[in-house]
């Protein structure tokens, strides 16, 4: 229900907005550049969901080999006691947990082509267990806020950015990255938990929260500690790693157990090909809605706002050049991506303008692509309210990254 807000209201305000400057301001462009944006962003959401049918085929496959072989049915038991308490409503030891975790476990490390199967797996298994098919459930909303919020621990991607683009020190946007997609995380959690009833104060919540907090600053403390030109290579490695040791840990743990690994691996692959088939329509109407919205120029209007609003009340705007970053990631990663490198270009890597867009990119994730694929992805049409904890949770990693990038880069 509120994606079919959301998505009304995306194109009524672009035309409103595309009246106003037609009307009073003479932009004869302003419609075929919408007009040719619904075009561009069709084709954008096609182009994404054939090129996730590769990697949904080969992680799916991967998935059902783990599955078969038992290795997830570990992962279950090893965060178990956590997630009962998270995701009250799936059993214990659901095959859903061991997805769960390896989806976090990926998007921390910013592998972003396997964290996408593995989420879109947990989604599907948590949806076998849910009574009402296409409203989300509170585990399957749960575990779509944890992953709009974004938790990255190493974000080698922006790195490698804003080393392309002349910064001399391309990684000391690492520790504010890491502090604002944290508080976006710790948001999200607890805006779900008051929307859930789920008791925080919990002692095992609390002894993996604590744990996860003291992983978090060894990981800041050692990151710290060494040159600063080592932290991409390591993580590069660390992260690539991780990933291969998964996947010859499934092979191989399935293998000893006598299960035909090449036959689950192709039972796996072939979902892989139908969820890809299936999210298209749903994340061509959302790239579409915010196509049409980008262009009508509404958000360059509202940064206009911002900006006088902040002249007007004589507070430091110089965060303003960073916003259109902030805004855009909700909607669309690749946009996002476009703001903060064009943010660099112009102002360079190196300002405060360059590093704060850094720390807006990394401090959340694409909340509407996300819900766009992942609900797709199983046909949920009600998605009750996590677009709003999904939101709260970005707004919280926005105030965060700029309070942040202000006491770290000022």
């Amino acid at each position: 229900m509120a994606l079919n807000y959301i998505w009304v209201f995306f194109f009524v305000l672009a035309f409103v907005v595309g009246l106003i400057k037609l009307i009073f301001f003479g932009d004869m462009e302003v419609f075929p550049a919408m007009i040719n944006s619904t075009f561009d962003m069709a084709k954008t959401g096609f182009d994404i969901s054939l090129g996730l049918t590769g990697v949904l085929t080969l992680w799916l496959g991967i998935m059902k080999i783990g599955e078969r072989g038992g290795i997830i049915r570990v992962f279950s038991r090893l965060i178990g006691p956590f997630f009962n308490r998270l995701f009250p409503e799936l059993p214990n030891d659901h095959p859903a947990h061991g997805s769960i975790m390896m989806n976090l476990a990926a998007n921390m490390l910013g592998l972003d082509n396997a964290a996408t199967p593995m989420g879109l797996k947990a989604m599907t298994q948590m949806q076998e267990v849910n009574p009402v098919k296409d409203r989300a459930s509170n585990a399957q909303i749960m575990f779509l806020v944890l992953n709009t919020s974004g938790l990255t621990i190493i974000p080698i991607s922006i790195m490698v950015y804003r080393a392309q683009l002349g910064a001399v020190n391309p990684s000391d946007i690492f520790i504010p990255i890491l502090l604002a997609t944290y508080f976006s995380t710790i948001t999200g959690l607890i805006a779900v938990s008051v929307m859930q009833k789920i008791k925080l104060w919990d002692k095992v919540v609390l002894f993996y929260l604590g744990g996860m907090t003291a992983f978090i600053i060894a990981v800041i403390v050692y990151f710290s500690s060494i040159e600063k030109e080592q932290i991409a290579l390591i993580s590069r490695v660390v992260s690539n790693v991780f990933l291969f040791s998964v996947i010859v840990a499934f092979i191989l743990l399935a293998f000893i157990r006598k299960v035909n690994v090449y036959e689950s691996f192709i039972e796996g692959a072939k979902d892989g090909f139908n969820i890809a088939v299936k999210i298209i329509p749903y994340l061509i109407a959302i790239l579409v809605a915010i196509g049409v919205f980008r262009a009508s120029g509404a958000m360059d209007m509202f940064i206009q706002a911002v900006e006088k609003l902040c002249i007007m009340l004589g507070v430091n705007g110089e965060f303003i050049p960073a916003l259109p970053t902030a805004l855009m990631k909700p909607l669309s990663g690749s946009g996002a991506r476009g703001m903060m490198v064009d943010a660099m270009t112009q102002y360079g890597a190196d300002s405060f303008v360059g590093r704060m867009t850094s720390v807006l990119q990394g401090a959340t994730d694409t909340t509407f692509y996300i819900i766009a694929v992942y609900f797709g992805a199983v046909g949920i049409k009600n998605t009750r309210y996590a677009i709003t904890c999904g939101l709260i949770a970005d707004l919280a990693g926005i105030i965060a990254a700029i309070g942040i990038s202000y006491l770290f880069f000022y």
